[in-house]
């Protein structure tokens, strides 16, 4: 570094490099991330989806369901890459270099990593893994919302940047996480036995509604159609996987239709006070009879000095 024609202790220089990095580690992990799991889905038996039928639990999602979800999450990514190369907004590249970073090019990394713990059955090191790339994206999102808020004025940073890291953090919050840490703990049946299902039921109950009461909480007071979405998602990829027990469905089920309610009911709301607040803010004019009326005898004019006020 000390050899380049450049001032490297500059803060801009710094930036550019950082984001020259960026361009060169992002596509690459996801290439990396993209072929660990294609692999691991298409080529080996058996396949991810298979493992996961091995081990049914309260909360095992559909894997068909969680892969469209992973497809449409790289698709979403390959967005991300390009706005990475093509951003000319200092802001923009401000949010890509300080907000995402290095974070983003870890979580695919451990996410390939993940597809080969699950491929051999090593369920303790997914588990760690996933907490791992659980933490990574909640900072890097904990980061984007508080020093690089999503705008209006520059649609593609919410519809390539913030929506791809959000959706990304509530895979393995709502479902993946989880249901790794329940194979790992035992709490599960076996696919010969479904007579079992009702095993650890209340566990897996708390996970759902927790996750859910969070993800609901946020979908109403930030109108998060993201979280709205993937949250939906991943409530009807956990009910369309029978057998579940029956508290776990329901829950499931209820949410799946709540999230949507909450955040059609959040935005008419805010319409209705935008509403009211430009009725409020209204300047009202005199009408014809007010001025006709003239000034109030009992007002004074603008010049006029109340004599008793000033000398008592």
């Amino acid at each position: 570094m000390d050899d380049l024609p450049l001032d490297t202790s500059h803060p801009m220089v710094r930036d550019y490099i950082k984001l020259i990095r960026l361009q060169v580690l992002t596509p690459l992990s996801l290439l990396i991330n993209i072929a660990t799991v294609m692999v691991c889905s298409l080529v080996v038996t058996p396949n991810l989806g298979a493992i996961s039928k091995l081990y049914p639990s309260a909360i095992s999602p559909e894997p068909r369901m969680i892969a469209a979800y992973i497809v449409l999450l790289y698709l979403c990514q390959i967005g991300y890459c390009i706005l990475l190369v093509l951003a000319r907004k200092p802001e923009t590249k401000n949010t890509l270099v300080k907000g995402v970073g290095l974070p983003l090019v870890f979580a695919n990394w451990i996410m390939a990593g993940w597809a080969i713990a699950w491929l051999l059955q090593a369920f303790l090191v997914s588990t760690i893994l996933l907490g791992i790339l659980l933490v990574l994206l909640l900072y890097a999102n904990i980061v984007l919302l508080v020093y690089h808020a999503p705008t209006r004025e520059r649609p593609l940073d919410i519809a390539l940047i913030h929506a791809p890291m959000r959706a990304f953090l509530i895979l393995p919050l709502n479902v993946l996480f989880w249901f790794s840490l329940f194979i790992t703990r035992g709490w599960t049946w076996s696919p010969g036995e479904p007579q079992h299902y009702g095993r650890y039921q209340w566990a897996g109950l708390i996970v759902v509604l927790s996750t859910n009461i969070l993800g609901f909480i946020i979908i109403i007071l930030r109108r998060d159609i993201v979280w709205c979405v993937a949250a939906t998602w991943i409530c009807a990829s956990i009910w369309s996987l029978n057998p579940k027990p029956f508290p776990v469905w329901v829950a499931v089920v209820v949410f799946t239709v709540l999230h949507p309610i909450g955040l059609i009911a959040s935005w008419l709301l805010l319409k209705l006070r935008r509403g009211r607040n430009e009725e409020e803010g209204r300047i009202h004019l005199p009408t014809d009879h007010e001025d006709e009326a003239g000034p109030d005898p009992g007002q004074r004019g603008p010049r006029e000095v109340d004599a008793e006020a000033l000398w008592g």
